[in-house]
């Protein structure tokens, strides 16, 4: 497409989904995405190739959901409150774009040279950096952080913890949920320069170990990871073990302490603060280290 019309390439995106991110060598994209969102139906016209390429394969079948929505709402009874589902009468107004742009999303990401990502139902906590030129599929959980020291926060084990507690499951494994998981989960309040610093560094690090072992026995990050459901010395088990303690530093959880509790507490310690109308340390990088501590390692499209 790009050979014949070489402007489609300002819409073809190398396609990220779940399984590929933690069980392709190197976590490579097998696909790309036409993505012509936000241009309407006459700029979208202009690019030749891409749209024909839609108009024959997708059109049809936007054609058939809207149809057979359509005759679904037809049978019902007349005086039912369900009003039926007009999805696919929506999707096919916009034929020509993805059903959900999630335009918010990507305008963050925008201004980002990568984001953090993981598998939305998983059985292990695997995060990894993805490269802004990657647009992900909704299996994935997408955090539009750049730093390391926000990828040690969501990558240790104490946020693991906190989304086991507070997700659902599909099929036995775990599913990530914003609003539950995230939304609820405590960051650091008060971490010093000094602890930011330790996470990041221990962050880097890992993924350093992660991409050297991977590298050198052509491994996954869903075969790497395996390895820690085997007893022994293990690397990767120590490289976690770093990461956490740096974490847990970063709260200031003392070495007794229960992870949950502790998370419960400062949850609701800061939830009475909102409530007050005090500020508190939303997720991220704190504003005072606002510069540094981001890195350039993440997954990248093998033609970027």
């Amino acid at each position: 497409m790009t050979r014949r019309e070489p402007r489609s390439a300002d819409l073809l995106f190398p396609y990220l989904t779940a399984d590929e991110l933690i069980g392709n060598p190197a976590s490579q994209p097998s696909r790309f995405v036409i993505d012509l969102q936000p241009r309407d139906i006459f700029q979208a016209g202009s690019y030749d190739k891409a749209m024909n390429h839609i108009r024959t394969t997708v059109l049809p079948a936007r054609e058939k959901a809207a149809s057979e929505e359509l005759e679904r709402n037809k049978g019902l009874p007349a005086d039912s409150k369900r009003k039926g589902n007009k999805h696919h009468a929506n999707f096919l107004k916009r034929w020509w774009l993805l059903s959900y742009p999630r335009g918010e999303l990507i305008e963050k990401l925008a201004h980002l040279s990568r984001y953090i990502s993981c598998g939305r139902v998983t059985k292990r906590p695997i995060f990894e950096f993805v490269s802004t030129a990657i647009r992900p599929n909704d299996a994935l959980m997408v955090f539009p952080l750049a730093d390391d020291y926000s990828f040690g926060i969501l990558q240790s084990s104490l946020h693991f913890g906190w989304f086991k507690a507070r997700c659902s499951t599909l099929k036995g494994d775990f599913r990530y949920t914003s609003d539950s998981v995230f939304d609820t989960f405590p960051w650091p309040q008060k971490p010093t320069r000094q602890q930011i610093s330790a996470t990041a560094a221990a962050a880097v690090g890992l993924r350093a170990l992660r991409r050297e072992v991977m590298a050198a026995n052509a491994w996954s990050l869903r075969t790497l990871y395996r390895s820690l459901e085997e007893p022994g010395d293990n690397p990767l088990r120590d490289a976690h073990a770093r990461l956490d303690s740096a974490v847990r530093a970063a709260y200031g959880m003392p070495e007794d302490a229960d992870p949950l509790t502790f998370l419960l507490e400062m949850n609701l310690a800061c939830s009475a603060k909102e409530k007050a109308g005090e500020k508190i340390t939303q997720p991220g990088m704190p504003r005072l280290t606002e510069a540094g501590f981001v890195t350039q390692d993440c997954v990248r499209p093998l033609l970027e």
